[in-house]
C-alpha cells in the first residue's frame, strides 16, 4: 500500500466524526440528562448506579465479541465493513435519544447501551487500520494526530451544543433541556458525514493470506482460538494487555463519570458543561503533543507522566469544594487524557503482528471494554457503600498504580525505537 497524506487524513477524520458521539453524549450530556431529566426524583447515587450499569451492558457485549470481530475482519478484508455495520445503528440510536420522553430511564438506558456498543465496536476496527494507513515510525505521530482532531472536532459540535443549552432562544428553543435533547441528532448527523472520507479514501487491508478455510466467520472463530492458545508464548502482548486494562480502567471510568460525579457534589450543571469543553480544547494540542512526545522518549515514559497526573487528578477530585478546582482538574485531564488513549494505542500497534491486527486489536479493545464494564459500576458502588461519592474518586488510584506496576515489568525492547518490531514477534 502506498502511505499518503490522503489516506492518513482520511483515517484520522474518522476521529473527529466519532469523538461528537464521545463528548456529547458519552461524557457530556447523557449523564446530565439520566441524572436530571429521566432520573428526576432520584437521588444522585442510585442515578449514578443506574449510569454505571448502563455503560456495563454495553461493554459486557463487546467483551463477548471483539476477538471474534476482529479475527473475521482479518480473514474477510472487511475492517470498513464491519465498522460501519457497527457505527450505522449506533448513529440511529444516539438520534433516537432526542425522542425519549422525561422519566423514561429504562428507554433511555436501552438506547445508550446500544449506540455506546456500536461506538465501541467500530472503534474496534477502526484503532484496527492504524497499521495499513501509515508506516510503524510514524505510529505514535498518526494515533497523536487521530486523537488530537478528535477532541478539536468533538469540542466544536461540543461548543454549539452548549450555546444552545446556554442560550436555547438564539436556535428557537424553548429551554437548555430541549437544546440538550436536540444535541443527541446533531451528533448523529455529523458522526454521519464526518465518517465519509473513513468509508470512502481509505482502502481495506486485504484479506490475511494465510486465513483459514471455509467462511470468514469459521476462520475467525479458529483463529481466535489459535490466538488464545498461543497468547502465552507472546508474553511482552500479555503483560503490556494487563497493563492497559488496569489504567485505562481509571482513564475510563473519568471520561464516563466525572459530569456525573460533579453533579451529584452540587455542582451547577453549566459549569460541568464548561469543563468538558475545557477538557476538548486542551486535549486537541496536547494529544498531538503527546504523539511526537512519545517519539522522542518512548511511549512507556509519556504513559508515566500521564498516569502521574491522574493520581493527582483522583487525589484532588475527592477533596474539590469549589467549581474553580474542577476547571483546573479539567485542564488537567485534557493534558494527559488523550495522551494516554493515543501512545497506548500505538505501542500496542508495533507489538502486534500487522497481518492479525483488527484479531489483536480485538483483545485490546476487550481490556479497554471490560474495564468498562467493572469500573463505572464500582465507581457507582463505593458512592453507596461509603456514603459519599468522593470515595469514589480514591478507588481509581489503585488502578493507575497497578498498571504503571505492570507497564514496568515490559522489556525495553517492547518499545524499541522508530520502526523496530520487538524480537517477541
Amino acid at each position: 500500500m502506498n502511505y499518503n497524506r490522503r489516506i492518513i487524513w482520511s483515517w484520522a477524520l474518522y476521529d473527529w466524526a466519532n469523538s461528537a458521539f464521545a463528548t456529547v453524549v458519552l461524557a457530556g450530556f447523557f449523564p446530565l440528562l439520566y441524572q436530571d431529566f429521566w432520573n428526576a426524583g432520584v437521588d444522585a447515587a442510585t442515578a449514578n448506579l443506574r449510569l454505571g450499569w448502563s455503560n456495563a451492558a454495553a461493554s459486557l457485549l463487546l467483551v463477548l465479541s471483539a476477538p471474534l470481530i476482529g479475527a473475521v475482519a482479518d480473514a474477510a478484508g472487511a475492517h470498513k465493513r464491519i465498522l460501519f455495520l457497527f457505527a450505522a445503528p449506533a448513529m440511529v440510536a444516539t438520534a433516537a435519544l432526542a425522542l425519549v420522553p422525561e422519566g423514561a430511564w429504562i428507554t433511555a438506558s436501552v438506547l445508550f447501551a446500544c449506540a455506546t456498543l456500536g461506538f465501541m465496536g467500530a472503534n474496534l476496527l477502526y484503532d484496527a487500520l492504524l497499521v495499513s494507513v501509515a508506516p510503524p515510525d510514524r505510529w505514535h505521530a498518526v494515533s497523536g494526530l487521530g486523537f488530537g482532531l478528535g477532541y478539536l472536532g468533538g469540542g466544536l459540535l461540543y461548543l454549539v451544543c452548549v450555546i444552545g443549552t446556554l442560550r436555547p432562544q438564539l436556535f428557537g428553543l424553548a429551554s437548555g433541556t430541549e437544546a440538550a435533547l436536540h444535541a443527541f441528532t446533531l451528533t448523529a448527523i455529523w458522526w454521519a458525514i464526518f465518517s465519509l472520507p473513513l468509508l470512502l479514501l481509505v482502502p481495506e487491508p486485504g484479506r490475511r493470506n494465510n486465513a483459514a478455510t471455509g467462511t470468514p466467520w469459521r476462520a475467525g472463530a479458529v483463529q481466535v482460538w489459535q490466538t488464545l492458545r498461543r497468547l502465552r508464548r507472546h508474553r511482552t502482548i500479555a503483560l503490556f494487555l494487563f497493563a492497559y486494562w488496569l489504567y485505562i480502567d481509571g482513564v475510563g471510568t473519568v471520561i464516563r463519570m466525572a459530569v456525573a460525579y460533579g453533579r451529584a457534589l452540587g455542582f451547577e450543571r453549566s459549569d460541568l458543561i464548561l469543563a468538558l469543553l475545557l477538557v476538548q480544547f486542551v486535549g486537541f494540542p496536547a494529544a498531538i503533543a503527546f504523539g511526537h512526545l512519545g517519539e522522542r522518549i518512548g511511549p512507556r515514559r509519556g504513559i508515566y507522566i500521564g498516569l502521574a497526573v491522574y493520581i493527582l487528578v483522583c487525589l484532588w477530585g475527592a477533596l474539590i469544594r469549589s467549581p474553580w478546582e474542577f476547571f483546573v482538574i479539567a485542564v488537567l485531564v485534557g493534558l494527559v487524557q488523550g495522551g494516554i488513549q493515543a501512545l497506548s494505542r500505538s505501542a500496542y500497534a508495533r507489538l502486534v503482528p500487522a497481518s492479525r491486527s483488527g484479531e489483536f486489536f480485538g483483545f485490546y479493545n476487550l481490556m479497554g471494554k471490560f474495564a468498562a464494564l467493572l469500573g463505572p459500576p464500582l465507581f457507582g458502588l463505593f458512592g453507596t457503600w461509603f456514603g459519599d461519592v468522593r470515595y469514589s474518586m480514591l478507588s481509581l488510584i489503585l488502578l493507575f498504580v497497578a498498571g504503571g506496576l505492570v507497564l514496568s515489568r515490559l522489556p525495553d525492547s517492547a518499545f524499541g525505537d522508530a520502526g523496530n518490531r520487538p524480537p517477541s514477534q
